[in-house]
């Protein structure tokens, strides 16, 4: 059910790129770890494309092995991308550090807490790198009143839907 929520319309999709898009450019010049879609997934191609052409550097997940963080690769339009595990690509590329995680969610509550796919790389990326700023994006009708916490979760500082950047207040019930 959660994942069928995912699904924008191309007037969603614009809004929430865009405003995700805003975001980063309000913050330092870092490299922004960004995603390329699976089926399914919101779509930040087009941001991506976005932030190589205001000078920004964009890396790209490569999914691990289990149980260890992502590692992120550069990524600029003219790069070659390869197959990698659970059907995600990933460029071919020089690994870098970001500055800057967005990072997908099936679910989320205002409290900053999300629900992820289930693998925790996530959850494991943003202990490897506490000095990054993470920014979670999902559409609003992905939010909930109450996500479950696990012993490792950790809530993310904002949260960017098509209608709304969410500063995020882990005490608020």
């Amino acid at each position: 059910m959660l994942r069928a929520s995912r699904g924008a319309s191309p007037d969603k999709q614009n809004q929430l790129v865009g405003r995700l898009g805003h975001e980063i450019l309000l913050r330092p010049n870092v490299a922004i770890a960004s995603l390329w879609p699976l089926e399914g997934e919101i779509d930040l191609r087009p941001l991506n494309e976005f932030l190589h052409a205001s000078g920004r550097n964009v890396l790209l997940p490569e999914t691990t092995k289990k149980g260890n963080p992502l590692l992120f690769r550069q990524w600029r339009p003219d790069v070659g991308m390869i197959a990698g595990r659970f059907g995600t690509m990933h460029p071919d590329g020089e690994t870098g550090t970001p500055g800057i995680i967005l990072v997908p969610m099936l679910a989320f509550d205002r409290r900053g807490y999300r629900l992820g796919y289930g693998g925790g790389y996530y959850d494991r990326t943003l202990v490897a790198n506490p000095d990054a700023i993470a920014i979670g994006y999902a559409l609003s009708t992905q939010e909930r009143d109450d996500v479950p916490v696990g012993p490792y979760d950790r809530p993310l500082p904002f949260i960017v839907t098509e209608l709304e950047t969410i500063r995020c207040d882990p005490s608020s019930s």
